[in-house]
């Protein structure tokens, strides 16, 4: 997720600014990350609509991304 990527640029110790500037241009669909994400969780473990898509927020997607992703692997 985007404000995953920033956490992990920022444990290995770029800035907030460098981390952020570097997602935000590193040409990611966060739809799409949302999609493959939701599916790696569903490969694994059981979800309900609902939850897969709190995982998916807990992950630091988006509602709406998270949404996306649940219905794109179909929910």
């Amino acid at each position: 997720s985007y404000s995953g990527l920033v956490e992990q640029l920022e444990f290995e110790k770029y800035t907030n600014e460098q981390a952020v500037y570097g997602v935000d241009n590193c040409g990611a669909d966060w739809n799409e990350q949302a999609e493959k994400k939701a599916k790696s969780y569903l490969d694994f473990m059981a979800y309900s609509k609902d939850g897969l898509i709190d995982q998916l927020e807990f992950e630091g997607f988006t509602h709406e991304q998270a949404v996306h992703g649940a219905e794109a692997n179909g929910y």
